[in-house]
């Protein structure tokens, strides 16, 4: 699988910090996004084997009072205007439809992640503690976005996020409410639960980020790379994902190489380059191949070997234990959506798991098929805008004050990103490709209730359970093996 893939980020997410490959056993699609294989901070090991795709988010029969609404976007207007944000957008939200289905089951960590200020709630001073660990302040004032910045970014990674945001509320018109957060887009939690418990201890500050561990307190937000990542060629997810499905059919599952399989940088990561050590040697063969991939060089060829719709000759997808989880990806279980590897025993679990998938090709398929479908469905575009629409919602219920514009802010719009004279070639490409058009045609999916504690308990001790048993039947095959040799 290649680094730039949309994996568990961490911060990524991808999300997860580790890798992820493929192996030929399994035909697993996985966008594990967040913080994993797709960004350069990830250091999950994940082994897969197919990718993602490509689309316009529009809605086809978008109205407002009966009549469709269309979002121009004519930088020309823009500048003429002297470079200012319009504000004849709709204000007003009438789907034709009038019933909505529920969101997917992540949906609910949504009220995990803001619990700690479930009784507190979030008052200004507890935003104005967490501006040491932001890189952006965003407030929405009557359905305009203020951006303030206060530290640089890598790359674009604050640029599509709120490209993202500006989005939602093109789709939603007039149903976010006013608030003010922060955004950290580095690659490490930045909220520690440590340094907010015992009986002294004060509220912590509101963080939005890409991904969180256990020991954080981040409140979880999609990834810039849903939008676009020029720097590395990755288009907005629609247009991946579309492109990967296309990929992926170019050769069938049963004719897939029966090796595990990842690409990227191992220079950004211990796990990755502890990866390395488990490629094929004169001394062992691990049934895996890793490839480094020299970005410098990739750039300047245009992309030619780093297509994520290319890569799909490998199907089995193998995640190494990851320490961070995104949005999403705290509600993938084992064995259904992926095959588990442990971190200190890479090369041993990866031989094992490609020996499995290629003498169970049916089991494998049905676990492969079962991520796919979790990454083309239950991520699907529509449901990542709902999981924003009902989080933002959600914090903004917690606010204890009312927003207000900060006096070092600007106000920012699909046009006054989009038509910058800083933002060209893939940057605008991307952002007019990721444009909503038009306000959705139906209402949000409905937002499911809070896990009880008793499930979340219930939940990591089946993946402990299924992760045992993985590696009791691993270990079950090396005694076999040494026995034979």
């Amino acid at each position: 699988m290649a680094e730039n893939v949309k994996q568990f980020h961490c911060v990524w997410p991808y999300g997860l910090k580790g890798l992820v490959l493929t192996a030929a056993a399994l035909f697993f699609f996985f966008f594990l996004v967040a913080c994993a294989a797709l960004l350069n901070w990830v250091d999950i090991p994940l082994i897969r084997g197919t990718a993602f795709g490509q689309a316009t988010f529009t809605s086809p029969s978008s109205n407002i009072h009966g009549e469709r609404i269309i979002y121009p976007l004519n930088c020309s207007d823009y500048v003429n205007s002297a470079q200012k944000c319009p504000d004849n957008y709709p204000s007003v939200f009438e789907p034709g439809e009038s019933t909505s289905e529920s969101c997917p089951d992540y949906f609910r960590w949504i009220h995990q992640d803001l619990k700690p200020w479930e009784t507190s709630g979030i008052t200004k001073e507890m935003i104005e503690r967490g501006i040491p660990g932001a890189d952006n302040r965003l407030v929405i004032v009557n359905g305009s976005v203020y951006l303030e910045k206060y530290r640089p970014s890598f790359q674009t990674r604050d640029l599509f996020t709120i490209w993202g945001i500006l989005q939602l509320l093109r789709l939603y018109p007039g149903k976010i409410p006013d608030l003010d957060l922060l955004l950290f887009t580095g690659d490490t939690t930045v909220v520690m639960k440590r340094d907010y418990e015992g009986p002294n201890a004060t509220s912590p500050p509101p963080v939005f980020h890409y991904c969180g561990d256990k020991g954080s307190l981040d409140i979880m937000f999609p990834d810039w790379t849903f939008w676009g990542w020029p720097e590395v060629n990755i288009r907005p997810w629609e247009q991946t994902l579309r492109a990967i499905k296309e990929g992926e059919e170019r050769i069938k599952w049963e004719e897939r190489e029966p090796y595990a399989y990842w690409r990227g940088n191992p220079s950004v990561a211990a796990d990755r380059v502890d990866l390395l050590k488990c490629n094929r040697s004169d001394e062992n063969e691990w049934n895996v191949r890793v490839y480094t991939q020299d970005w410098s060089k990739e750039i300047g060829q245009g992309f030619r070997n780093s297509k994520l719709e290319d890569q799909c000759t490998h199907s089995m997808t193998l995640m190494i234990k990851p320490v961070y989880y995104d949005f999403f990806s705290r509600s993938m279980m084992p064995m259904q959506h992926f095959w588990p590897i442990r971190n200190n025993n890479k090369c041993r679990d990866i031989k094992f798991a490609v020996e499995w998938g290629n003498n169970h090709t049916r089991e494998a398929q049905v676990i492969g098929k079962e991520g796919s479908k979790y990454i083309e469905e239950i991520l699907a575009m529509r449901n990542v805008y709902d999981y924003m629409f009902h989080l933002l919602n959600e914090y903004a219920k917690l606010l204890r004050f009312k927003p207000t514009i900060p006096p070092k802010a600007q106000r920012v719009c699909a046009k006054s990103m989009a038509c910058s004279k800083s933002n060209k070639d893939l940057g605008k490409e991307f952002m007019v490709q990721s444009m909503v058009k038009s306000p959705s045609d139906k209402l949000p999916c409905t937002l499911p209730p809070p896990y009880e504690p008793e499930a979340i308990r219930a939940s990591l001790e089946e993946k402990e359970k299924i992760t045992k048993q993985v590696e009791t039947w691993e270990a079950e095959y090396w005694e076999k093996l040494n026995k034979k040799q």
